[in-house]
Parts: C-alpha cells; sequence; structure tokens
C-alpha cells in the first residue's frame, strides 16, 4: 500500500521560523523581557535628558529666588535705612538732614541770625546732640568753622562759627599786649550790685584780618570795636549775643511794619573800662555803662550808609521819632522775649549825630530820653 502525499504539502516541512536571537541563545518569554527592559532603559534615559534641558532653562531663576549660602565676611557693610533717623554706631549714615542738626538752634538766638558762639578755652560749645552726634570745631585761630559728626558721617556747618575767647587772666596792668583795656569794677574783688555787672571772663580777639567777619546777618566784629587805638593791633572785644539776637529781632519786627532795613549802623558798641572813664567827650558814659560789658549799643537805620539816620517814619524828615520807632520794636521784641528784656533809650541829635536808640539786655527792665552819647 502506497502513502498518499497531499499535494502542496512540502515532502520534507520545515519547522517554524524562529528568530535567530532563540537559537540556542535566549526563549521567546526572555526576549520580550529583554524588549521591556531596553524600553524602559531608554525612557529613563529621555527623561534625564528632558530634565536637564529644563533644569538649565530654569537655572538664571533660581539663582535669583534661592536663599543664598553663607559666604566669608567681606569689609563691605550693609546700607542703612533711609527712613532711619540715627543708626547704630557699626553703621554709616549717608546723610546728615536738618532734622538731625535741630539741637543747634539754640546757638543762632530767638531771631535765628546769629553766626557765632564765644566760648572760653576748655569750655563746650554745646551739649553734644542725641544719638552719639558729636559737635567739633576745625581749624586755626580764634574763629573756628564748625561741624557735626554722626557715626562716620561728617557736616559742616556753613553759617555758624566758633570764636575762641582770650580769657582775663592774659590782661596786665590793665592791657592785653598792646591794647589798653583798663579795669572793670569790682574787678579786684568786692560784690557786683548783680551777676551782669561782674567782670568779663574773656574776649574776642579781632585782628585785621577776622574784622569782617559776621556775627549775624547784620552786624560784623569791626561794628562794635571801641573808637579808639586805631592803630593798634590785635583789639580785644565784649560782644554777648543776646545783644545781637535783640538787635536782629528788632530789624525783624521794623520790617514786619513794612519799614525798609538793609543797615543798621552802630553808632557805639563795646567800650573799654579805659574808654569809657576818660577822653573827649564823656557825657552820658555812666560808670557803669553797659557798653563796658559788651551787651549794649546804640544804633541807628542807615541803608544808604552815609553814616547819618535814615526817615523810617515816612515823614519826610530825620527826627527823634525816628529813634522813637525804632525804640517801639525793641520793646515789642522784649515783651515777647523775656529772656531779652533791657534797656531802651532815645537820644535827640546832638554834637554833630543824628537821633538814635540805645538797646541793651542788662537783664532789668530801664527807659529813659537823653541827649549825647547812650
Amino acid at each position: 500500500m502506497s502513502a498518499e502525499v497531499h499535494k502542496g504539502s512540502p515532502l520534507f516541512p520545515e519547522p517554524p521560523q524562529r528568530h535567530r536571537i532563540h537559537r540556542g541563545l535566549v526563549t521567546e518569554r526572555q526576549e520580550h523581557i529583554f524588549t521591556w527592559v531596553a524600553v524602559v532603559v531608554v525612557l529613563l534615559y529621555a527623561t534625564a535628558w528632558i530634565s536637564a534641558i529644563v533644569n538649565a532653562a530654569r537655572a538664571p531663576k533660581k539663582v535669583v529666588t534661592a536663599t543664598p549660602q553663607p559666604q566669608a565676611p567681606t569689609r563691605r557693610t550693609a546700607e542703612p535705612s533711609v527712613t532711619s533717623v540715627f543708626v547704630p554706631e557699626s553703621v554709616p549714615v549717608a546723610n546728615i538732614s536738618d532734622s538731625m542738626l535741630q539741637f543747634l538752634a539754640p546757638l543762632r538766638g530767638e531771631s535765628g541770625a546769629l553766626r557765632y558762639a564765644p566760648v572760653l578755652p576748655g569750655e563746650a560749645i554745646i551739649q553734644d546732640g542725641p544719638h552719639g552726634a558729636r559737635v567739633i570745631t576745625e581749624g586755626e585761630g580764634s574763629i573756628q568753622n564748625l561741624a557735626v559728626e554722626i557715626n562716620r558721617a561728617r557736616r559742616a556747618i556753613e553759617d555758624l562759627s566758633v570764636v575762641q575767647m582770650v580769657p582775663i587772666a592774659r590782661k596786665r596792668n590793665g592791657r592785653i599786649g598792646t591794647y589798653h583795656l583798663g579795669s572793670w569794677p569790682w574787678e579786684q574783688g568786692g560784690t557786683p550790685r548783680s551777676e551782669r555787672y561782674a567782670a568779663p571772663e574773656g574776649f574776642i580777639e579781632v585782628t585785621q584780618q577776622n574784622q569782617n567777619f559776621y556775627v549775624s546777618e547784620h552786624f560784623q566784629l569791626r561794628d562794635f570795636l571801641t573808637k579808639d587805638q586805631r592803630s593798634v593791633w590785635p583789639k580785644y572785644l565784649l560782644l554777648d549775643p543776646l545783644l545781637i539776637d535783640k538787635l536782629e529781632l528788632t530789624i525783624q519786627e521794623l520790617k514786619r511794619q513794612g519799614v525798609r532795613v538793609q543797615d543798621v549802623h552802630v553808632m557805639s558798641g563795646f567800650r573799654t573800662p579805659r574808654y569809657n572813664a576818660g577822653g573827649g567827650n564823656t557825657a552820658g558814659r555812666a560808670n557803669l555803662s553797659r557798653h563796658m560789658y559788651g551787651d549794649g549799643a546804640d544804633v541807628y537805620v542807615d541803608n544808604n550808609r552815609d553814616g547819618q539816620p535814615d526817615d523810617i517814619t515816612g515823614d519826610g524828615r530825620v527826627t527823634t521819632a525816628d529813634a522813637e520807632k525804632f525804640a517801639r520794636a525793641a520793646e515789642r521784641v522784649e515783651q515777647k522775649y523775656r529772656g531779652l528784656v533791657g534797656g531802651i533809650g532815645i537820644y535827640s541829635a546832638c554834637c554833630g549825630h543824628g537821633p538814635f536808640t540805645h538797646v541793651d539786655v542788662r537783664g532789668a527792665r530801664a527807659r529813659w530820653r537823653g541827649s549825647g552819647s547812650g
């Protein structure tokens, strides 16, 4: 019996086709496992690559917002807050404002016009300011610049100077150097009638170089010098800041009344006891004249600086009425500022000069009329 062969069937059928990896190497199941592991590895690699790109793109933003790492200390210090008026000593102040300097206001007087503060050697010009502000002086000579320091910042005070006075102990036989002063009542002993009549403690040294120094808005040192010993330098002067303050306030009062005041002439300021006691016309020069203490002056408005009083009443004439108007303005100043109370005298024209007003700050009210010198 012969075997029947089916048409189309191979005589020697081939075994099922397999992947070459199966040929004695791995099974089909192992191939599937290998394939999925490869896929996972590729996915992880792709994920890491994409993350690296994203992180690189975000890197600048992270530098700004990230918390900074501790760094080694440097010499650079933090900037102070702009809202702080005073800061700790270790932090520099970038700017000393006007508000920080308010403690200097008393040196400028009630008028705000004073530009000098006389002090004896070793005497404090003013107590140091709040929160460590220090007042210092700079420069050579008797008139020194003033500055304020706060921490490591410094500001020069342009409109205020310190005047170092010469102690009265330098006076010998009525003189300092070649300049004659004389002696004050009670200087050699005894009890003065009040503190305002005690002998002075020191003098302002006035030289040819500093005589034009402005002690206030309208007045210079030379305005108050005794009118003798013209060729002797240096000269020595008593000049009470209270007197200058009162004169400046009187000028301000006149201006409020509509009076034009550009210049006030000092006909007589400080008088040394030697000058006050003798020589020339001594009428009106009392033995205890306030001129000897540097807190009295004879003055009148002289805008054109011709050496004669101006018409400040507006009546077209220069009379005692002009001196009276100045006196009434000084009276109003005293009413407002009791610490400036003193003498006010009205003088009529006499002996080659016009009418004038005497103003002082003796500490007690005094009023009079007279002629000649105040």
